[in-house]
């Protein structure tokens, strides 16, 4: 028989055993819901980790920037490992002439298929893809856009490597790669042709290196369109980027990870004319002097991270540039000329120059923050302070809301200075880009038809939206007697939306990419807003029957050469301009004979009469159809890609065995140097609508500012600006939720915690 003390001595093990039984089941119990928690918020940050334990994103295909090649997988895309690419330029001259080099290499065992998208040169003509998978070398060739995309598909299943070239803008590109075999190098080179720029004594060559997130509007009420032989059917027109999976690209935070994506450039200059200064504006670089006309241009440090453009200027060793160039090229059967003729700087007559209404619209959006919007905020005082008395003006800032200054132009006198000087110092950079409803604002002519009064409009901007077509069409639309001059900001601007709307606008286009640019940039924009343009152009030849492109000759503004491209039938007599400087009529004669060889003019003769197309597509004065007709031809004729034409090249013979799937892996992206991560991906707009207009009155701007910005009540009865409603990002939602799981977590330890004491 058991004994009392027996009992006690004897269950003493058991209750300590049930009680470190039950503590280590909270503990496990704990730890697990723990984990649960902070599983889904680590899922948050979205990272997919590589074989080599870089934390990479996912992406779809055509969305990253320069220098990614995107590998498909059964989750989505991700970037190969990147070895590094090489860019290679020869100045002949007029022309520019360029070689891109990518390497890549597969670190997988896998077989991949690739997809590399890049930014160019919004002008430049893309005629050459060559692909090096292992020993095989593919060159593409230029076929129609729908069949070229059927040969690659067909190449892809069977195994066969294969290379297409497609063009998603004019300024961005995308490569595709089928059946890059386990651990092979893949060496991807694009080919294009530009010329180069001039602007007064200096010349110059841009090479975008990164293509920025790209603010994409959702459609909100449907715009209907209908034809007037429709029989009462019409379309119903829904995005405005139907293409918006294509052109946004994710980007790595740089306050969290090192720069990735080295690029190396070499620039052979050889300008045709003794050199003076050659200055690199965003990079270091080291010169070599050949002979007198030509150098030869490295990075000084080696590779550098691809997240700025590059910009290089020129001037010659004389006081004063050559202020005509006439160049020519014999292709097939035909003659191609390129002539650049810089007017002369002539004062206007001695009557007083007429007065002007200049409207300055400033872009405030979240891909503005950092130092882009230093640039433009310190762009715009200096713009004000050069505003005469004579001079009307307005001030319209917009994200996605947007603001009006004044109810209408006002004086450009001490008063109004100063409160347009307060409203521009209290501007931040937040939100989205609706760029249409600020233009459509700006070119908004209260005073009519007025003879008396220039009307211009400023627009500062880094054009970071998707729905460029849309601006376009806006400008052809409303801008009656107002003239557009674009100003890009920051290290990446769009610089496609920049040109297009320039030129359609009739006015010109500027870059400042730093704060050290802005007085010298800003004051010759004003060189040619402040004096007389040469308008009225046409050109003439004596002897031959010639295609001229532009089709339509732009006014050429102060310090601008003119720059024209034609096909001849035969390369005789004479080239005669004219146009009227102010009140002055102007006319330069150009023999000829006397046009030196040039390269690749042919090309670029085709590319610029593809841009004709294009604009007369979208003022409308010929339909689609014909615009596309026009445009194919060309491109077919030429051998250029387009938005109607690929590059596709396909190795004959197969290389991946029959039953190997296609797989692959990913590497991040920079954001373009100086923008704010935070501010362009802490929130993103989801269905906006056009932004309600609030006029500041003159008095208050900083404090209407601040109310806008934090909605708190107005001084002055104003209509209160709509802010635009917005969703959290994926990322965002994640970590939300991460967040409330993990909460849910410990409330639960606690509670049964609770439950077993209560015991």
């Amino acid at each position: 028989m058991t004994t009392c003390e027996e009992i006690e001595t004897d269950s003493r093990p058991s209750v300590l055993s049930r009680i470190a039984t039950l503590l280590l089941f909270l503990v496990v119990q704990g730890v697990a819901i723990a984990i649960v928690g902070f599983a889904a918020l680590f899922l948050s940050f979205e990272p997919v980790w590589s074989a080599q334990g870089q934390p990479v994103a996912l992406v779809k295909p055509a969305n990253a920037r320069s220098g990614s090649l995107l590998l498909k997988t059964d989750d989505g895309y991700a970037d190969a490992a990147r070895l590094g690419i090489d860019v290679d330029l020869t100045v002949s001259g007029p022309t520019i002439r360029a070689r891109v080099t990518q390497i890549f290499r597969n670190p997988t065992s896998n077989w991949v298929e690739a997809t590399y998208v890049y930014p160019l040169p919004a002008g430049g003509a893309v005629d050459t893809l060559k692909m090096v998978v292992g020993e095989r070398v593919i060159v593409g060739d230029i076929k129609e856009r729908q069949q070229a995309r059927v040969i690659y598909e067909r190449a892809r299943q069977s195994g066969q490597k294969a290379a297409l070239t497609e063009q998603e803008r004019d300024n961005i590109f995308t490569n595709s790669v089928a059946n890059i075999g386990p651990g092979e190098t893949v060496l991807v080179q694009i080919e294009y042709q530009e010329p180069v720029q001039q602007s007064g004594q200096e010349f110059s060559l841009r090479v975008p290196m990164v293509v920025g997130p790209r603010y994409n509007p959702a459609p909100v009420v449907q715009s209907v369109d209908f034809h007037p032989d429709g029989g009462g059917w019409g379309a119903a027109k829904t995005d405005p980027v139907a293409d918006r999976d294509r052109i946004t690209p994710p980007v790595l935070d740089p306050a969290q990870n090192l720069p990735v994506n080295p690029i190396a450039i070499t620039v052979r200059l050889q300008a045709g004319f003794p050199l003076g200064e050659v200055k690199s504006h965003h990079h270091a670089i080291k010169v070599e002097s050949p002979d007198s006309a030509t150098r030869i241009i490295k990075l000084a440090d080696g590779p550098v991270p691809a997240d700025r453009d590059f910009e290089l200027t020129w001037k010659p060793a004389a006081e004063a540039a050559p202020s005509v160039g006439l160049f020519r090229e014999h292709v097939g059967d035909a003659d191609y000329l390129l002539a650049f003729v810089s007017p002369p700087a002539v004062e206007q007559a001695e009557r007083k120059p007429l007065p002007r209404e200049v409207v300055f619209v400033i872009d405030n959006s979240g891909s503005m923050g950092g130092t882009s919007i230093v640039q433009a905020k310190a762009s715009l005082n200096f713009a004000l302070s050069r505003l005469q008395p004579t001079d009307r003006f307005n001030v319209i800032r917009f994200d996605d809301t947007m603001d009006v200054l004044f109810p209408t132009s006002v004086p450009a006198d001490a008063g109004h200075l100063s409160s347009a000087t307060t409203f521009v110092n209290a501007l931040q950079a937040a939100g989205g880009t609706e760029m249409v409803p600020a233009m459509r604002a700006a070119l908004t002519d209260t005073a009519g038809s007025d003879a008396n009064t220039v009307r211009q409009v400023v627009f500062l901007t880094d054009g970071a939206i998707g729905n460029e077509q849309q601006l376009f069409e806006t400008i052809t639309a409303m801008r009656g007697r107002s003239r557009v001059f674009m100003v890009g900001i920051g290290s990446a601007p769009n610089t496609y939306l920049m040109t297009r709307a320039a030129e359609l606008g009739r006015g010109a286009f500027t870059h400042i990419g730093s704060v050290d640019q802005v007085e010298e940039r800003m004051r010759g924009l004003f060189a040619k807003l402040e004096n007389p343009a040469v308008t009225g152009l046409s050109v003439k030849f004596s002897d031959a029957s010639a295609d001229v492109t532009p089709a339509a000759i732009p006014d050429v503004y102060r310090d601008e050469p003119l720059v024209l491209a034609a096909r001849l039938d035969k390369l005789a007599g004479s080239m005669e301009i004219k146009g009227r400087i102010g009140d002055r009529p102007w006319v330069v004669t150009l023999p000829l004979a006397n046009a030196a060889e040039g390269k690749g003019l042919s090309k670029l003769w085709a590319r610029r009469k593809i841009s004709d197309a294009e604009v007369a597509r979208t003022t409308r004065q010929v339909g689609p159809e014909d615009a596309d007709k026009t445009i194919l031809a060309l491109a077919l004729e030429h051998q250029l890609v387009t938005r109607l034409t690929s590059l596709v090249a396909v190795d004959k013979t197969p290389s991946r065995p029959d039953g190997e799937p296609l797989k692959f892996t990913e590497l991040p992206l920079n954001l373009p140097a100086g923008w704010d991560f935070a501010k362009v991906f802490g929130e993103r707009p989801q269905l906006p609508s056009p932004p309600s207009e609030r006029r500041a009155d003159a008095n208050d701007a900083r404090l209407q500012f601040a109310a806008m910005k934090h909605q708190l009540p107005m001084v002055t009865p104003q209509p209160a600006t709509v802010m635009l409603p917005k969703t959290a990002t994926d990322a965002e939602l994640k970590m939300t939720a991460g967040l409330i799981l993990l909460a849910l977590s410990l409330m639960l330890l606690v509670f049964s915690r609770r439950q077993t004491f209560a015991r």
